[in-house]
């Protein structure tokens, strides 16, 4: 279902933006990660396990173009695709959901030993250090899904989600407690609509480059290119916050262990305030960790996709790696 508002939104989008021009929602399908509900993302061990099946969709010309969540898509694309827009993000905060029990609480205030389900290493080994009195445990399922396991069963005292996805689908009076970056730093690309298209289909990739945000652009990239060097994937800890303010851009990044225990976390900044130039020629289609973006200045898109090398190799040289790859084993173990 909130793959459906998301693809409908932008497809809404598409048709003020382009009147003449018909768009028709062809396909709704399953992928990998739809259907293996009873293990957790972290360990299926695939690196596209919500977009392969459309993006072989995409190959075969059966669409056009696709629509994701951002951070469902790795950070690097398979060949011959890549994301044509980025569009204007929802709050990429995780959000605090309440058994109608535990209505008007916050995380702080429930009962030791109450057990919160989430399907993320990120959010559960931030909020295990913040709240150790707390027991997290694994659940899966779409959105309706989780909502039903926590309204309808005792198993669960709350369940942290996407604050962007419950207010696609209207359910934002289900928020409880939205958790800020002090207490639990998001997703890379959390919050963010990417449009996936065939990298050579210029026409399509024209026409969807309107929809790109250029602020939600620079972030992404940034937050994207930090956890491209570190190698990181929904098997391990990684966390951002990005801001874009005044022409600068700063990016926070961490990593931690899968208890929360031992994590490393800096913030750095670098200026993108540069003017759009005419780009046309070789470098038209450049693209920064797997985006396209035409209408944001080359420059500044090369100068957040630095930051997030750079923050990632700061990381890295104060350890990172180390932290990951236990993080990884211990994973794999469980």
């Amino acid at each position: 279902q909130l793959a459906r508002i998301q693809t409908d939104s932008v497809v809404a989008m598409l048709r003020e933006l382009y009147p003449d021009l018909r768009f028709e929602i062809a396909v709704a399908m399953s992928t990998t990660g739809d259907k293996i509900l009873d293990t957790a993302l972290s360990k299926i061990g695939e690196k596209s396990l919500f977009t392969k099946e459309l993006e072989n969709a995409l190959e075969r010309n059966e669409v056009d173009l696709v629509v994701h969540s951002l951070k469902d898509l790795p950070t690097s694309l398979p060949p011959g695709f890549t994301i044509g827009a980025v569009c204007k993000r929802e709050n990429p905060l995780d959000a605090v959901v309440f058994h109608p029990k535990n209505c008007g609480k916050t995380l702080s205030l429930l009962p030791e030993k109450s057990v919160i389900g989430t399907s993320s290493l990120r959010r559960a080994a931030q909020l295990k250090k913040k709240f150790p009195q707390l027991e997290f445990k694994d659940i899966r399922g779409n959105l309706n899904t989780r909502l039903k396991k926590l309204d309808e069963k005792e198993d669960f005292s709350a369940i942290i989600l996407a604050a962007a996805g419950l207010k696609r689908m209207g359910w934002e009076n289900r928020i409880g407690q939205l958790l800020n970056p002090e207490d639990c730093l998001y997703a890379v690309g959390q919050g963010a609509l990417a449009v996936e298209v065939r990298a050579k289909d210029q026409e399509i990739l024209n026409m969807v480059s309107a929809l790109h945000d250029a602020d939600t652009v620079l972030r992404c990239i940034a937050e994207r290119a930090f956890m491209k060097r570190l190698e990181g994937g929904c098997s391990v800890p990684v966390a951002v916050n990005t801001m874009l303010k005044d022409g600068q851009l700063y990016l926070t990044g961490a990593v931690y262990s899968l208890d929360g225990s031992d994590s490393l976390k800096e913030t750095m900044q670098i200026s993108v305030n540069y003017p759009q130039q005419n780009e046309d020629g070789p470098n038209d289609d450049v693209q920064h960790v797997g985006i396209t973006a035409k209408n944001v200045p080359g420059q500044a898109q090369e100068a957040a996709e630095n930051l997030g090398v750079e923050l990632a190799s700061l990381l890295l040289s104060k350890g990172a790696k180390h932290i990951l790859s236990v993080a990884r084993q211990l994973n794999d173990a469980c």
